[in-house]
Order: structure tokens, then C-alpha cells, then sequence
């Protein structure tokens, strides 16, 4: 991310640098039109031509200014990012003695003005309880004491990468897609974690740009009769 912020403000020293250069010329050649020529004359017409180029870098760097306070400071541009709201729909049955068979449905909706072109997710289960007490004890040590992981790091059950290569997942600007992925659990499981995450695929061009978008839901299986 750093290296992309250094280079766009390499870009923009040049750019000013090459504008102040240019109005150093302009001043340069106005300054050469006031000198008199044999006729000692001032040449009039050069004075005209060098005031009016003059105003024209002047408005330029006016509208680059702005468009640069307005980019940075108001935000004016920001609805032209992708954003995704993901939102998720749970179900669980018991199938066969000792299992449960879950799907984890992630409904996802461009709320963006661009279109989104998808091409990795992650689906993934995780237990929540049963769980010891050792174990919730050294999970929150880890995230509140020694600050290791920025989130409680629960047992992971089943996780899916996918992966759209040929054309990618496209979502077109207000449009919604539903994913579905289904995971078999031990009946034991009382209450599990789904956890998706779909990848920004302009995070690698833009340094402001997100990662991603995730959505994390609990879900309590005791509720199912079994």
C-alpha cells in the first residue's frame, strides 16, 4: 500500500513541477515580450499571446487543486468504489444419527454505482460451543491480552475457498447474487460461526481500496430437533 502512496505523490511533484516550469517559461516569454525591438517598440501582440497562455495554466492548476481537495478531503469521489453488502440466510437439519447438514447462503448486493467482477471467496464454519473453559480462556488471551489476532480465533470446522477464474462472479450496480455452500457437521456441535469473505479485486490497484467484504453470523443448532 505504501509503495502505491509514494508513487502517486511522485506523479503529482512531477505534475506540479512540470506546471511550475511551464508558467516559469510563460513568465520567461512575457518578460522577453516587454524588451524592445529595433524599433523599440514593445511587441504587443507576443504580450497577448503569453498573458493568454498565462491564464490558461493558471485555470488549469485551479481545476487540478480542486479536483485533488475535492478527491482527498470531501470524498466526492468515493461513489464510483465498489462496495458489497453481503447479508446471510442459515439452515440446518439432522440427516442420518450423529449429523447435521447446514447451508450457508451469502446474498450479496452491489450497493455501489460500478459493477462488481467477483473472483475469490472464502466460506467457513466455525465452533463456538462446546468449548472448554481452557480453551475460551487462551482464545481471549490471545486477542485482548497479547493481541495476536484481532478477533476471537474459534476452532474452524470446515472452510471453502472458491475461486471464479474464467469471467468472474459479476454483479451488476443494485443487482443482488445469491452463493450457497453446504457443510455435513457433527451433531455435537451446538452453536457454530459462518464467516464468508469475498476479495476486492481493485485492492491491488487502488492503496485506499478494501480488501474485501465479510459477514459473520452465529448460529445456534440446539434450535433443531433432533
Amino acid at each position: 500500500m505504501w509503495k502505491s502512496r509514494t508513487a502517486r505523490a511522485l506523479l503529482l511533484a512531477v505534475f506540479i513541477l512540470v506546471l511550475i516550469l511551464a508558467a516559469f517559461l510563460n513568465f520567461h516569454g512575457l518578460y522577453q515580450a516587454f524588451i524592445t525591438d529595433e524599433t523599440d517598440q514593445p511587441r504587443i501582440s507576443d504580450i497577448k499571446d503569453r498573458a493568454s497562455t498565462l491564464q490558461s495554466l493558471v485555470t488549469i492548476v485551479a481545476i487540478v487543486f480542486g479536483g485533488i481537495y475535492a478527491w482527498l478531503k470531501l470524498q466526492l469521489f468515493r461513489d464510483f468504489e465498489p462496495h458489497l453488502t453481503i447479508t446471510h440466510e442459515i439452515g440446518h437439519r439432522p440427516v442420518g444419527n450423529t449429523y447435521l447438514h447446514m447451508d450457508v447462503t451469502a446474498i450479496l448486493h452491489n450497493s455501489s454505482k460500478v459493477s462488481l467482477n467477483l473472483r475469490k471467496a472464502v466460506f467457513r464454519i466455525q465452533q463456538v460451543s462446546p468449548t472448554t473453559d481452557e480453551e475460551v480462556e487462551k482464545m481471549y488471551a490471545d486477542v485482548f491480552q497479547f493481541s495476536l489476532h484481532d478477533d476471537i480465533q474459534w476452532p474452524t470446522l470446515e472452510e471453502v475457498d472458491l475461486d471464479w477464474e474464467s469471467g468472474g462472479l459479476v454483479i451488476e450496480p443494485g443487482e443482488s447474487h445469491r452463493e450457497t455452500y453446504e457443510f455435513i457437521i457433527s451433531s455435537d456441535i451446538e452453536v457454530v460461526l459462518a464467516y464468508t469473505f469475498f476479495d476486492n479485486p481493485q485492492a491491488s490497484k487502488h492503496a485506499k481500496a478494501a480488501d474485501g467484504w465479510g459477514a459473520t453470523t452465529i448460529c445456534d443448532t440446539l434450535l433443531t430437533d433432533r
